[in-house]
């Protein structure tokens, strides 16, 4: 007798099952590509809808504070001496301006306004101590984060000139003399003065 070969349905479960998780994958890795794309550029109008704060980039403060600073930095572009004065009086004058633009958007910056105090004295003490480019850069790098920390409360348009004034700050050198890098420093000041007037 003849044997009778049955042969077994190809089962088509198995390669659904898979074609179904390759599609999820596919629709998952889609979706949130699109999503993180989408939160990276906000624009200003998306920041107000978004946090229910308005972002003031159009809110004239018309700060005198903020004036006096940037007229100052505008005036004495050429000044810098051992004595240190244009330094001190910078620094002085970018706090207030500081303390008034965070007064403004209601910020509070007083511990780290003090401490920004203490090296501005600092530099003036002894014209020739050679840690005058350090005191420099400490108070320089605290003024650029309460600066940051302003941008993105109420000016979050304003990215691009922070950054710039981070680089700014970072290439005051430490171990260098103040008056070897004196384009360094009055370019930082520059750069704040530029950040504070379009906040204000």
């Amino acid at each position: 007798m003849a044997e009778i070969k049955i042969e077994q349905k190809k089962q088509f479960w198995p390669w659904l099952l898979l074609g179904l998780i390759i599609i999820g994958l596919l629709v998952y890795a889609l979706v949130f590509r699109n999503s993180d794309a989408n939160t990276e550029a906000v624009t200003e109008s998306e920041y107000v809808t978004k946090t229910k704060k308005p972002a003031l980039i159009g809110v004239k403060e018309n700060n005198k504070t903020v004036v006096a600073y940037v007229t100052f930095i505008e005036n004495n572009k050429n000044s810098m001496s051992l004595d240190h004065d244009f330094t001190n009086e910078a620094l002085l004058k970018l706090i207030e301006a500081t303390q008034a633009i965070a007064n403004e958007v209601g910020y509070e910056v007083h511990a780290d306004i003090e401490m920004v105090k203490g090296y501005a004295n600092m530099i003036t003490k002894d014209p020739f101590d050679t840690t005058h480019a350090d005191n420099i850069r400490k108070a320089t790098d605290i003024l650029t984060n309460v600066l940051q920390n302003i941008q993105k409360a109420a000016y979050p348009g304003l990215a691009d000139e922070v950054a710039e004034l981070r680089s700014a700050s970072e290439s005051i050198k430490v171990a260098v003399l103040t008056l070897e890098q004196r384009d360094a420093v009055k370019n930082y000041f520059a750069k704040a003065s530029d950040l504070l007037q379009k906040m204000n």
